[in-house]
């Protein structure tokens, strides 16, 4: 009796393979929060950025236009990647690796390399630069899916299976520190450890983990004096608020003018040279001076639904037996998840200052590229759940 189910769910998906026609159904909530973000994005380049704009280039939208550029560059790359079946990618991810590794070596090659306040995280394509770690992020994800997938048995029960994609990921984080950047590897090292833990690794093995992780981080703030700076300036910012605690100084006189509803939007005085980054990293600093609490709630609101939506995308591929794709979308939304926690814990106080930029709304086109790529990956997985889901469903019928 199972077995002529199986036989006919098999034969009928096949058949669905070949004529490769795709109904394109998708999780609309998803896409609609993600929408509401990247507007919403654009909307608050476009304020924070104009005042910097006009003075150093002398056109005021400068900064929005391209990054409605990059947008539009992410949407077509995401439309484009949309058709890529997930076991592609499966079958990518050492080769991923691999290109991460070169992209983060390119970086420090002089001529190739970009510097921008005292960082090398990008490389020069033209009038553009290209910021490798971004693209190294979701990379990861892929690669460590993939491994979760193929050596999960070893994960679970060896220390080797447990330690050998960490060991290359120690590898990824050197490279990031040397740029430096220390908030992409604490993104990166934070995702990799909780997809890890999602697989199943034992309990020992993970707190050891923790406690690494942990106790690395923790040398490396102590061993950095610029680093030690940002510590300290964020946990008495006004002990120093013309020096190491100037952005967060800034940062929280722009919470406390936006009040309930906001200065109202383009009204921000903060932007006008008092808030560092103020388009980039403190982006919603000014999002809450201009839209006030009910802005911060909002954004606060759409970041935690989107990050519901993914982990459900996950968890639907987990329940068919889908476990790539289950892991690429918990990757996916602890990054996002954590990314955008990080960067509004930056600007409230709450959270030392890294160079992050906030999920779908900080200017930035490797970011924004990265992220459409990423919510493309998330609707590929969602059709093929649906798609796989339909199959059942009709070979449940035929059965009965």
């Amino acid at each position: 009796m199972s077995e002529t189910l199986t036989s006919y769910m098999h034969a009928a998906f096949n058949q669905k393979i070949q004529k490769q026609k795709i109904i394109w159904t998708s999780d609309y909530w998803l896409l609609g929060t993600v929408l509401a973000l990247l507007i919403l994005g654009l909307i608050m380049v476009g304020s924070a950025s104009v005042s910097i704009a006009e003075k150093n280039i002398g056109e005021p939208f400068y900064y929005l236009w391209r990054q409605m550029m990059f947008a539009g560059i992410g949407l077509f790359a995401a439309f484009i990647l949309v058709k890529v079946p997930m076991r592609v990618w499966q079958d990518l991810g050492p080769a991923l690796v691999i290109v991460s590794l070169l992209g983060l070596l390119l970086v420090f090659i002089p001529g190739l390399g970009k510097n921008v306040n005292g960082s090398t995280r990008w490389i020069a394509v033209g009038s553009f630069g290209l910021q490798v770690s971004e693209f190294v992020k979701l990379f990861m994800i892929l690669y460590l899916a993939g491994y979760l997938v193929r050596h999960i048995d070893a994960v679970r029960t060896t220390a080797a299976g447990f330690w050998r994609p960490l060991g290359l990921l120690m590898i990824v984080m050197v490279l990031l520190l040397l740029e430096p950047d220390f908030g992409a590897a604490a993104v990166l090292i934070s995702t990799a450890v909780a997809m890890m833990w999602l697989g199943g690794v034992r309990v020992g093995q993970f707190m050891i983990l923790i406690t690494s992780v942990s106790g690395a981080l923790a040398l490396l703030v102590y061993t950095s004096t610029y680093r030690m700076q940002r510590l300290t300036g964020f946990m008495d910012p006004w002990d120093d608020p013309f020096n190491s605690g100037f952005q967060l100084t800034q940062a929280l006189i722009a919470f406390g003018r936006g009040e309930w509803f906001g200065v109202g939007l383009g009204a921000s005085v903060q932007k006008l040279f008092y808030l560092p980054e103020a388009h980039t990293d403190f982006l919603f600093a000014v999002l809450a001076e201009e839209l006030g609490l009910f802005g911060v709630i909002a954004v606060i609101g759409l970041f935690s639904f989107l990050v519901f939506r993914i982990l459900l995308i996950g968890r639907r591929a987990e329940n068919r037996e889908r476990p790539f794709a289950g892991y690429v979308a918990y990757g996916i939304g602890i990054w996002i998840g954590l990314q955008a926690f990080i960067n509004i814990g930056v600007n409230m106080g709450v959270l030392p200052t890294k160079g992050l930029t906030l999920p779908f709304m900080s200017y930035g086109g490797s970011s924004i590229l990265v992220m459409c790529i990423a919510v493309a990956l998330l609707v590929r997985i969602d059709y093929e759940t649906r798609k796989e889901d339909r199959i059942i469903q009709k070979g449940r019928k035929v059965y009965e």
